[in-house]
């Protein structure tokens, strides 16, 4: 059965105290919109509706950036979260089958229960997600039997005795696209907010006869992030989710406290990753591979069986072979290396192509930026770049050539060829003596002076 999903982020998280939307700050090097629009996406729906409101031009950008399919609308003035959902049903209404709301602040909540709500669906008009709360504060309260729900009460509308219960709203709803848009046509705001509240669909719906029921989920699921310190709590709960998570798909994580993941990281089987290690976003790590520690990567793809590290930096369009070798203080950004590359130590490499089984020394730079433009440096395959050569692109070395340590190379090198850009040495035997002398005595002198 198809699937529909309303994506709240309309909310202006004015206790963030930021300039930023609330849902556009970042847990896992991606904004709390994307954690949403990825579970959204998980379920395979028919459409993605997000409800904007503050900074509505950021928050759409930011929406299609993740996808580009998703409908946008915005809510203003927000009074209310039926209120949102009334805005985004015009999208739904040739929609078959469910539409599940979830909320762009609440970034934890799982695939998997969603899919046990979209299950409960069968025997339950509309489905509610429940958690008992440790401390329940202000939580709305579900008034309910077993997993039959009679109504949701808000807390300032609550009774002392309502008020008592732990069974709480995470907000959550899921209900028949159709019904959902006609219930909440008619959802009154006559409540101490003056706000129309999603959670009048319940008894709404009883009172046409139909039935509520409650899926139960942990509450760290629905953990909301409203300030900054629930956005601290809300990333150590994502790290925490993501390195379970690789250790269990078959990943060596040495020190897994110490390892930060991306929301997008894919790390294969088998691979071992270091202590330190920051993944950012777009980074995929094959099986085998090895990250050691201190590395930095971003938007690069390491290929089975290479090796990073440590003290590695790896920048957007790094692309590494298989069995590529990646030392301690090596930059590389925007280039390609292909299978059995080694640069060992104290390099960058940007704009390049590097061809297979090619040695890059320590020290070599790629100098590919004239101030204005970039340019791309190709070397070929089975290449040996000395130490200390600086490649000022665009410029070629071919296959199997050599260059001199400490060269400066600004002219293609012919495949096979040796190429030597520096000064010849001069050499004066005696002289340091003499000039040591001299300085030590035009020290000795001014130490009188003074």
């Amino acid at each position: 059965m198809q699937v529909s999903v309303i994506v709240l982020a309309a909310g202006q998280g004015t206790r963030m105290n930021s300039d930023l939307p609330k849902v556009l700050h970042k847990m896992g090097a991606a904004p709390l919109l994307h954690h949403a629009l990825a579970t959204a996406r998980s379920l395979e729906p028919a459409r993605i509706v997000v409800v904007t409101g503050h900074s509505s031009e950021d928050v759409t950008a930011a929406t299609l950036a993740f996808d580009e399919t998703a409908f946008c609308v915005r809510q203003d003035p927000q009074n209310g979260t039926a209120h949102a959902v009334r805005q985004a049903t015009p999208f739904l209404a040739d929609a078959e089958g469910d539409a599940i709301v979830i909320y762009a602040d609440s970034p934890m909540i799982r695939e998997a229960t969603l899919r046990a709500m979209l299950e409960a669906r069968a025997r339950h008009a509309v489905v509610v997600l429940g958690f008992h709360a440790r401390d329940p504060g202000r939580y709305g309260r579900l008034i309910a039997d077993g997993e039959n729900l009679h109504k949701i009460t808000e807390w300032k509308d609550a009774a002392d005795a309502e008020r008592a219960i732990t069974l709480c709203n995470s907000g959550v709803i899921c209900a028949d696209a159709k019904l959902l848009s006609s219930l909440v046509a008619e959802v009154k705001n006559d409540n101490a907010a003056g706000e129309y509240y999603l959670t009048d669909i319940v008894e709404l719906a009883r009172s046409r006869g139909f039935s509520a029921g409650v899926v139960l989920c942990d509450e760290a699921e629905t953990l909301g992030v409203n300030t900054r310190a629930q956005l601290a709590e809300a990333e150590a709960a994502f790290q925490s989710r993501a390195r379970a998570e690789a250790l269990d798909n078959g990943v060596t994580l040495t020190a897994p406290e110490t390892v930060f993941f991306a929301l997008d990281t894919h790390v294969g089987r088998d691979a071992v990753i270091g202590p330190n290690v920051i993944f950012g976003p777009g980074v995929t790590v094959e099986s085998g591979s090895e990250i050691k520690g201190f590395c930095h990567l971003e938007g690069c793809h390491i290929s089975r069986g290479a090796q990073v590290g440590p003290f590695a930096r790896l920048r957007p369009g790094a692309e590494l072979a298989e069995d590529v070798h990646v030392g301690n203080f090596v930059e590389i950004k925007n280039a390609i290396l292909d299978e059995g590359v080694k640069v060992g130590h104290l390099t960058y490499i940007g704009d390049a192509d590097v061809g297979e089984f090619t040695n890059i020394g320590a020290g070599t730079v790629t100098c590919n930026y004239d101030g204005v433009m970039k340019h791309r440096t190709t070397i070929g395959k089975r290449v040996f770049i000395g130490s200390d050569t600086m490649l000022v692109a665009p410029v070629t070395v071919g296959d199997g050539a050599l260059t001199a340590s400490g060269s400066v190379i600004t002219e293609d090198v012919p495949p096979e060829a040796v190429a030597i850009g520096r000064s010849r040495q001069v050499t004066k035997p005696g002289l340091a003596t003499r000039m040591f002398e001299k300085l030590k005595s035009i020290k000795a002198a001014k130490a009188k002076g003074q």
